[in-house]
């Protein structure tokens, strides 16, 4: 069998090619997942779903509010399910995903609003939110999260 110049050449250019399209591919494939999961934690919030939310969260999440209070992962859960407020609306506006190696870095601007269940005042909140997800596995969970208001 004879193995010319060209196809020798045409061989190494689609090995290349594929060498350096598949990170790509494998980081849009990441950011799709990533984007699918950060959707479920809003709805989550929403919904007040201590189940869910606890299955998007790694036990070591570490929760920080633009108050500067700072929650584990049961003080998160259990806060953001007591009924004190319910979430009548959240929004991410203007999302960004970073996948570096296995950790994504997630912003978005929320706009939320929840009614207090004591008197039933409705609160707006104006926020810039950064997340750090990690993956472990074929598995995105939200390592931590910081806001600021706005």
């Amino acid at each position: 069998m004879t193995i010319n110049r060209r196809d020798l050449a045409l061989s190494a250019l689609a090995v290349s090619t594929l060498a350096l399209t598949t990170p790509a591919l494998a980081a849009s494939v990441d950011e799709d997942a990533v984007a699918k999961k950060v959707e479920a934690f809003r709805l989550a919030q929403i919904a007040a779903d201590p189940k869910a939310l606890g299955a998007l969260c790694w036990d070591d999440l570490s929760y920080s509010h633009s108050s500067g209070k700072v929650e584990d992962k049961a003080t998160f859960i259990a806060n953001a399910t007591d009924g004190k407020s319910k979430f009548l609306s959240i929004e991410y506006k203007d999302p960004t995903i970073k996948v570096v190696g296995p950790a994504a870095i997630v912003r978005f601007h929320w706009l939320g609003e929840q009614e207090m269940a004591a008197d039933g005042k409705k609160v707006s909140t104006n926020l810039h939110i950064l997340m750090n997800w990690q993956k472990q596995g074929d598995e995105w969970k939200l390592l931590s999260r910081a806001a600021t208001k706005l």
